[in-house]
């Protein structure tokens, strides 16, 4: 199986932290790039919609951040779909507790694959990237 690109927006340090040293130990990821927020993340998509050889192949999108959080994240690249639809990204939802608004908005959107509860772990990753 060839490895995978994998993007991790969040704004928790520690979290960016201990979720790229679990990355590393499942040997399945040869690129890690993290984001503060979906502002970061957005920018960075919509540099690399041409070379679709840099676009993930999953993102671990957290919900609360400052400046665009995981909401506005996905809005702002709903409008980008068609673009990146070739590439396939696979975006899970993640946070420590989830919100009965947020649930129903998580269920409703077909753009996101997956919810994963913080703290996120090893078994997790592994599921994910298959």
């Amino acid at each position: 199986m060839s490895k995978k690109s994998i993007w991790i927006i969040d704004d928790d340090s520690i979290f960016k932290f201990v979720i790229q040293k679990l990355i590393a130990k499942t040997n399945l990821f040869d690129t890690v790039k993290t984001f503060a927020n979906g502002e970061e993340a957005s920018i960075a998509l919509k540099n690399d919609l041409d070379l679709k050889t840099r676009l993930p192949d999953i993102i671990l999108l957290d919900i609360e951040m400052p400046l665009m959080d995981g909401w506005e994240f996905m809005s702002e690249i709903e409008t980008l779909t068609k673009k990146i639809e070739e590439k396939n990204i696979k975006i899970f939802m993640s946070s420590s507790s989830i919100a009965h608004e947020d649930k129903m908005k998580f269920d409703s959107n077909p753009n996101i694959k997956g919810y994963l509860t913080k703290p996120i772990t090893f078994e997790d990753l592994l599921q994910i990237a298959m």
